[in-house]
């Protein structure tokens, strides 16, 4: 990197300055949103050495993943992504050629979800660090929210559970070799595709509630259900991805405990009441996992599971 101009240049060689939910684009001192409704708005950091390293993850795979997650929480809203913002922490070191690659692959995840970059700020750093705020219009019920569940609902996901989980397993243990010998699994775990057309049509479909699962499911589905609450959860070995079978085979584990566990799956965790899933049943994906219990904790095919999963701030 040259200078800041010179960043700045190359940012605007990727990402328009226009766009139909601006008012004011980037360049003064705020950007100024256009729109008379509510917006949802979710922030995350993405750190080298806390989320990613470098050893296998590309320019490409950064700049994908760095997006993918934010808008995976608007799709998680029954919402439909509009702007973002970015902060950069940005080595010296890093050649043209690698931002290059980061906002190329950044913009592209941009462009298919109509998604303009408002602002943000950049910063020299000792490591590569991106903090992300990304905006969302609501879908045609408003937001989904969490803590909406009621004894007796339906409880489903859309997508893999433990996938993503393995992918990572499998470059920690094997390096960019893993993206040959697991393909699916590395993909999810890079580049996780945000599910908002889904969230979206389940919005549509009458759902109560959704979230996506970043922390796993363990972790997550106390979260969603709220307090006073539990699940009784169901979970066939077959219904989960041959990559977590194989790992797991190999490692002598549990493939549902496993999956259970998970962590950045980035897919869709929701509940239904049973007098209105039908619509949801038929949203590509759709699989039913439980139903929520008058008793917290949970119960995964037919005994406690007491295992609390990932925490961001545990040893």
């Amino acid at each position: 990197m040259r200078s800041e101009a010179h960043f700045l240049e190359l940012i605007d060689s990727h990402f328009p300055r226009e766009h139909d939910f601006l008012a004011l684009g980037r360049g003064d001192d705020c950007a100024v949103l256009r729109g008379g409704a509510d917006y949802c708005v979710t922030s995350d950091l993405f750190l080298e050495g806390e989320h990613f390293r470098r050893d296998y993850f590309s320019a490409a795979d950064i700049g994908y993943k760095a997006l993918a997650v934010n808008i995976s929480d608007i799709a998680a809203m029954g919402a439909k992504p509009v702007a973002f913002t970015m902060d950069l922490m940005a080595p010296v070191d890093l050649p043209d050629e690698f931002w290059d690659e980061f906002l190329k692959s950044m913009a592209g995840l941009a462009r298919q979800n109509d998604m303009v970059l408002a602002g943000g700020d950049l910063s020299r750093c000792d490591r590569l660090g991106i903090s992300i705020s990304a905006f969302g219009a609501p879908g045609s019920n408003g937001f989904l929210r969490r803590g909406n569940c009621a004894y007796g609902d339906i409880l489903f996901t859309v997508g893999d559970i433990g996938l993503a989980r393995t992918g990572l397993m499998a470059l920690e243990a094997e390096g960019i070799k893993a993206r040959e010998t697991m393909p699916a699994a590395v993909m999810a775990h890079l580049r996780p595709k945000p599910k908002v057309m889904i969230g979206t049509l389940l919005n549509s479909a009458g759902v109560k509630g959704l979230m996506d699962l970043s922390d796993g499911l363990a972790r997550d589905l106390p979260r969603f259900v709220g307090p006073g609450l539990g699940a009784n959860l169901t979970i066939a070995p077959e219904t989960l991805h041959g990559d977590v079978h194989a790992w797991c085979k190999n490692a002598d584990l549990d493939p549902v405990e496993f999956a259970v566990l998970g962590g950045e799956d980035y897919s869709l965790l929701g509940a239904v009441s049973p007098f209105d899933a039908g619509k949801a049943r038929s949203v590509p994906g759709f699989m039913e996992i439980g139903t929520v219990t008058r008793e917290p904790g949970i119960i995964l095919n037919g005994k406690p599971f007491d295992n609390p999963g990932f925490d961001h701030f545990s040893q």
